[in-house]
């Protein structure tokens, strides 16, 4: 993870001078400190044995000011980590943004990248929170304690006692809590993933009587999340009284210390009430790290996953910007694992086409059509071969430069929250209405969206609202039409297509042809290709067939004739 961690810690070295001014804030702080020991001191061994009422006005006029001046600090360092924590955030939101959808792209059950914005944002709230303040205040704790040490050596070493035992109580802490608390962060995110996807399916739950066991399913995970979340807390917590409680009876031991040593002449009432208040300065940071240990534990627990994802997800790099391709699309022995599997899906597959070309790919289910689809798109990284755009390999493009070159409509459509002209232009934030209807008509979808309450600027949501599959088809269609793209991958198609619906794609599939433009379209049955040159036939992630669709049918269909008489509409389920 080592690329990883160093990008996290260049985004915190930019926020450096700020970090300095906490700092340099906590040292000026931390003498300020002193302010309530040493008035208490004076006013027991000098005001009190003078009775001067001037000394005292003007000893406590001079206390207000500097804690005044500690208030203003004490505010401002707060001000400042906080600013700190929202630079760090900006600086990196875009960054773990791209690599979680780059992640889950090719693993969509990485939980690290469905968390990636709240690891951000729990690292934040570390920066603003009372654990980087105690931070800053705890090496002055050992310097408080030598103050206690030249009132009293006796009292120094029964300080020095109590601030040993709060470490270990620390340590302790810190080693007990990790594992429940990084358990129940699991368990809360396996939660929160199980919802999402209950919402999202919503629809389908109730249509399939699903309802009350998907609550079901999600409270039980909400419950082991909610189980864990209160062992760590009870964890947690218990550290956290036993650290109160223990550093309320040393303030107190330490008075009862300093009345003895007081009775015996060894030390004045003004020391012994300053030395408490010091013991008590002294050890409020470590107090508070450990009320504050579950912020830390989160923080660097997210520290830590979003350097895996950093380091899993890289940078990419700048490319060199290329002419706009011509429609010449070469795999090269292409063989492509999914995500996190080692056992190959398609295997040394090889075709090429030409500009004004349509290849129909074909098989049985699981033969390794999709994953074709999702190498051509630069979704899927090779194993081994390559393929190439107009002679340049797809890695040569910049990601979204690609996205822009290619159609692609998946066997799923979603659509996402927005209007369906936000979604036909692929969210873009300066689309083009005129290419927006253009591709709308050349999806057949045009008719049907002028038909709807508010036409293209109906907002539809990623369940798709009052949008029949076919609606959402068309829509997915349209929007892998828009920009004019010089290859379009079309996964079945028309398998919520009606009978118009199939003649509009086929009709885009003809003009597409005809301005030079390659298409590709997965499907299960033969039917479904009528307008393809060309013909894949692919069988347990391998090629059986290629070439000519007339000539590979022969081959490889005993009815061809009919088949491609039969209609394409619904024939590819």
């Amino acid at each position: 993870m080592k690329k990883g961690l160093e990008e996290l810690r260049r985004a915190r070295r930019e926020s450096g001078g700020l970090l300095l001014a906490a700092f340099l804030f906590s040292i000026v702080l931390n003498l300020l400190l002193l302010t309530g020991p040493l008035y208490m001191l004076q006013v027991y061994d000098r005001v009190l044995g003078s009775r001067s009422e001037e000394t005292l006005v003007a000893l406590s006029l001079l206390v207000a000011g500097l804690f005044l001046a500690y208030g203003i600090l004490d505010h401002s360092r707060a001000r400042v980590l906080a600013i700190v924590g929202a630079r760090f955030l900006d600086r990196l939101d875009r960054r773990v943004f791209s690599a979680a959808i780059g992640r889950s792209a090719v693993a969509p059950s990485d939980l690290s990248a469905q968390a990636a914005q709240r690891d951000l944002e729990a690292i934040q709230r570390l920066f603003a929170s009372q654990a980087l303040i105690a931070l800053f205040d705890i090496p002055w704790t050992p310097i408080f304690v030598a103050a206690i040490f030249v009132f009293s050596p006796v009292l120094g070493w029964v300080a020095l006692a109590g601030g040993a035992i709060l470490v270990a109580i620390t340590l302790i802490n810190q080693w007990t809590t990790k594992e429940p608390l990084r358990t129940a962060s699991i368990a809360g995110m396996a939660s929160e993933r199980m919802s999402d996807q209950l919402k999202a399916e919503a629809e389908l739950l109730r249509a399939l009587g699903m309802s009350q066991v998907g609550f079901d399913r999600w409270q039980n995970a909400r419950q082991q999340a909610l189980l864990e979340g209160i062992r760590a807390a009870g964890v947690g917590g218990a550290f956290g009284t036993l650290s109160r409680t223990f550093r309320m009876f040393l303030q107190s031991a330490i008075l009862g210390v300093g009345a003895w040593l007081v009775l015996r002449g060894e030390m004045t009432g003004g020391a012994m009430i300053a030395g408490s208040i010091l013991m008590g300065r002294a050890l409020a940071p470590i107090e508070t790290a450990i009320g504050q240990w579950s912020v830390v534990q989160r923080g660097a627990e997210a520290w830590s996953r979003l350097a895996s994802l950093l380091e899993q997800t890289p940078v990419e790099p700048p490319r060199t910007a290329l002419p706009r391709p011509a429609a010449r699309l070469v795999v090269d022995r292409l063989s492509v694992a999914p995500p996190g599997e080692t056992a190959l899906a398609l295997k040394s597959v090889s075709f090429q086409m030409e500009p004004g070309q349509a290849l129909g790919v074909i098989g049985p289910s699981g033969a390794g059509k999709t994953c074709l689809a999702r190498a051509l798109t630069g979704v899927w990284r090779p194993a081994s071969g390559v393929v190439r755009l107009d002679g340049a390999t797809l890695d040569q493009y910049d990601p979204d430069v690609l996205g822009r070159l290619i159609g692609y409509l998946p066997q799923r459509v979603t659509l996402f929250d927005g209007t369906i002209a936000e979604n036909i232009a692929r969210l873009d934030t300066a689309p083009d209405s005129a290419r927006i209807v253009e591709a709308a008509k050349m999806a057949a979808a045009h008719d049907m969206i002028v038909k709807l309450p508010a036409g293209y600027d109906t907002r539809v949501s990623t369940a798709g609202g009052r949008l029949s599959g076919g609606q959402i088809q068309r829509i997915g269609l349209a929007r892998a039409l828009y920009g004019d793209p010089v290859l379009l991958i079309l996964d079945e198609p028309n398998s919520n297509l009606d009978n118009d619906g199939t003649q509009a794609l086929n009709s885009a599939i003809r003009s597409l042809k005809a301005t030079g433009k390659c298409v590709l379209i997965m499907a299960h049955r033969p039917a479904a290709i009528q307008e393809c040159d060309l013909l894949l036939v692919i069988e347990d992630g391998a090629r059986r067939a290629f070439g000519p669709r007339d000539q590979v049918l022969r081959e490889v269909v005993r009815n061809h004739t009919e088949v491609l008489k039969q209609p394409s509409a619904g024939s590819s389920s």
